[in-house]
């Protein structure tokens, strides 16, 4: 009788060692499943945040090696630009203020241009001119003797104080003005030169 007691605890007792090594060992592989699906997906996101990085960084790099190109690209163009605008404006500005500050010059494109207006012609229209006030001891006389009198129509004329050199003219009440003043040359002349300067220095 004690002998089939110890028999059946003995059973028992292997049966529950038995049974709880399985099922410690179950746990143990769900357990490692588990680890390493954790360890999977850690790794996955891992790679992806290092793509998405990688990427970002060539991106970035990409845009900054674009700016500056684009800022050194536009730099040297303001730098030509400059370069060309001194070389006009110490080749053209001076010799066209000596110019324009000529009382003689003056009086002869006067003429010229109050002739283009058809002065001799009874229909042609009233003119108006617009002169340095600087210029008006040396012109006044000028106007009055000979400009006027080849008018029909007659001629208006304001020496301005805001007008440093050369001079304004059109029809009157026409509602324009023809400016020739030393800037007008000067951006004239420029225009010309500009395209020569820069293949001089550049070769463009």
């Amino acid at each position: 009788m004690q002998n089939k007691l110890q028999e059946l605890t003995d059973k028992l007792y292997n049966e529950g060692l038995s049974k709880g090594k399985k099922e410690a060992e179950d746990m143990k592989i769900k357990t490692q499943k588990e680890a390493e699906t954790i360890i999977s997906q850690a790794n996955a996101q891992a790679k992806q945040i290092v793509e998405k990085a990688q990427k970002e960084a060539s991106e970035l790099k990409t845009k900054v090696n674009n700016d500056l190109k684009m800022a050194s690209t536009q730099a040297i163009s303001v730098i030509k630009q400059q370069a060309v605008s001194a070389i006009i404006a110490k080749s053209v500005n001076s010799p066209v203020k000596d110019v324009m500050s000529d009382r003689e010059f003056l009086k002869s494109v006067i003429s010229t241009i109050v002739k283009s207006f058809n002065a001799s012609n009874p229909d042609s229209v009233g003119l108006e001119l617009i002169l340095p006030a600087s210029m008006q001891k040396d012109l006044n006389t000028f106007i009055t003797n000979e400009i006027t009198s080849q008018l029909s129509k007659g001629i208006d004329v304001t020496f301005d104080k805001g007008t440093v050199n050369g001079f304004k003219i059109g029809p009157k009440d026409g509602g324009y003005l023809i400016s020739f003043a030393e800037s007008d040359f000067e951006q004239l002349i420029g225009q010309y030169l500009r395209p020569a300067t820069k293949k001089l220095l550049f070769g463009e």
